[in-house]
């Protein structure tokens, strides 16, 4: 199958070498010329909606989405909806997420999705920091709308998806009165430029920033589907998040269909990892894509007892593997774990791809497009394997898929992260003499003790090894002769527990696997720690109680 003509010159720009000026159409919009061209002219299964027992599988072509997101989109107009105003969407994995994302993107109204654990304070914050006037949701999400509606002035139209509920306007019911055909929408007109859809950051080190993303951003993903996801047109591909998180516009939306790769679309609750084995294998699914945890999960069982020859191709972002845990996936599927890295501001920038040598632990190199560096404060490379700041070069005209600012315009942090002629991630890392570039943690988190820096994300990746600890989040602790010390904070797994012989035991663990000095000097146990609603670690608030 041919690949889409806008995506086929994209991507011959890319595949030169050291090309990190690449050009994108001026007129660009992901709906029409993607997704209704899909459909106009190689139509086929877009993806395959499984029900939450996994026994029923439904399979979507891309003329249907075409159609129901044209619908969509009328439907919104016709309420009253505007070209340019925010839509706040809370959605699980169902095909209404799909539909209003593309039929927003028709229209031009700015979809915001938000991830389903949002609370009734969190919607609050995103709609009047938005201006959001519009809320498109599931029953189960209007009672947390209802309770903070008189404190959003924007907000005028309100939409359920699934049961009606008060004065609401229930979404099917509203599709069912929508023409299939566009009523309006700008299929040849929509400039790249244009904004197109919103995300909010995780708010580890703060409040959650509202990142702004136009169009020519879908189109941008192709460096994640093609270099790190590796898609091709006859893949079934899995990538395992939350509507509400960026992942999702990485591996559920944008990337696999700009390859016309067909996706599953499974909304089971909560997480069986039987099930999720099982439906590999009968879906034959043929790329997949997970976090961390998700893999170590599987690890716990016998991998053997499960048919997983399918998969080709396997792709991790977040956090470093356990080599252990990378070994046990290898012996099952014959797959590598390909780590990769991006941020809601970017797309993937980083990333270990099959035509490089993996190195575990490693994210990999600087993606086609990109020319990622780890600098200093001033923007200078730092020597190998010293710790540096994780910087992108912005080049003329900017990066693919960086975005330009955050929505609240000219501030003290759009100056921060653009600097020197870089877009400085927050993140930092080390990069050896061959070019890998190996993760070290967000910038506020990295500690100076004694004259060393230390990765938290190294001690608390060797704190999870030692069969006593659940979870672990490291942070510096001020002190007078070092400077700062390394504390840990630790959930024990269960029937383990606390004791001073446990701390002593965890602490001789970590001198001997990892530099002796890295080991924590102070260990706190703990039921759980403080986490952003996506379920990274909020270590900013443990470092306000040392």
């Amino acid at each position: 199958m041919a690949l889409n003509p806008i995506v086929r010159q994209v991507r011959e720009q890319l595949d030169v070498e050291g090309n990190t000026k690449i050009q994108l159409p001026v007129n660009f919009n992901f709906a029409f010329d993607i997704i209704d061209y899909a459909a106009d002219h190689h139509d086929k299964t877009a993806y395959l909606e499984v029900s939450s027992d996994g026994d029923t599988v439904i399979s979507h072509s891309f003329s249907e989405l075409k159609q129901r997101s044209s619908r969509v989109a009328n439907f919104l107009e016709a309420i009253g909806c505007q070209r340019g105003e925010f839509a706040m969407v809370i959605l699980p994995r169902i095909p209404a997420w799909y539909e209003v994302i593309i039929g927003t993107i028709k229209l031009g109204v700015v979809s915001m999705p938000g991830t389903n654990l949002l609370t009734a304070k969190d919607i609050e914050y995103r709609v009047n920091k938005s201006g959001a006037t519009t809320v498109i949701v599931t029953p189960e999400h209007v009672a947390k709308v209802e309770e903070i509606r008189s404190r959003c002035p924007t907000l005028k139209y309100f939409i359920a998806v699934g049961d009606s509920v008060g004065d609401w306007h229930n979404y099917e019911r509203g599709l069912q009165t929508a023409s299939p055909e566009l009523v309006s929408g700008e299929p040849g007109g929509c400039k790249g430029t244009d904004l197109m859809m919103a995300y909010f950051t995780s708010g580890t080190t703060a409040g959650p920033k509202l990142v702004p993303r136009d169009h020519h951003y879908a189109l941008a993903h192709l460096t994640t589907g093609a270099y790190w996801l590796d898609l091709r047109p006859d893949d079934i591909h899995w990538t395992l998040s939350d509507t509400g998180w960026a992942k999702a516009a990485w591996g559920m939306l944008f990337s696999p269909w700009l390859l016309n790769t067909t996706l599953i679309l499974y909304n089971g609750s909560g997480f069986d990892a039987d099930l999720h084995l099982r439906l590999i294998s009968r879906l034959g699914v043929t790329t997949f894509c997970a976090p961390p945890t998700i893999f170590r999960m599987f690890a716990q069982l016998d991998l053997n007892q499960y048919s997983l020859s399918s998969i080709r191709h396997t792709v991790s972002a977040g956090e470093p593997l356990n080599p252990e845990v990378i070994k046990v996936w290898q012996s099952a599927t014959g797959n590598s774990i390909y780590d990769g890295y991006g941020q809601t501001e970017t797309v993937n920038i980083v990333a270990n791809r099959p035509s490089l040598p993996v190195k575990a632990g490693s994210m990999g190199k600087s993606v086609p497009g990109f020319d990622v560096r780890v600098v200093d404060d001033e923007g200078q490379i730092v020597a190998d394997d010293e710790i540096g700041h994780i910087a992108l070069v912005v080049t003329d005209p900017p990066p693919i898929g960086l975005f330009d600012g955050y929505y609240d315009g000219v501030s003290a942090r759009n100056r921060d992260s653009f600097r020197n002629g870089l877009y400085y991630t927050g993140d930092t890392a080390t990069r050896d003499s061959d070019g890998y570039i190996w993760f070290v943690g967000r910038s506020d988190d990295v500690i100076s003790s004694s004259g060393y820096r230390i990765s938290p994300f190294e001690v608390e990746s060797v704190l999870l090894e030692h069969p006593a600890v659940a979870e672990s989040a490291v942070v510096g602790k001020p002190d007078e002769l070092r400077g700062q010390l390394v504390k840990a904070f630790i959930v024990l797994a269960d029937g383990i527990e606390a004791s001073d012989k446990l701390i002593e035991d965890i602490q001789e663990f970590v001198k001997v696997t990892t530099a002796p000095y890295k080991y924590p000097r102070e260990i706190e146990f703990r039921e759980n720690l403080p986490k952003t609603i996506s379920g990274k670690i909020r270590r900013i608030e443990l470092r306000a109680e040392t």
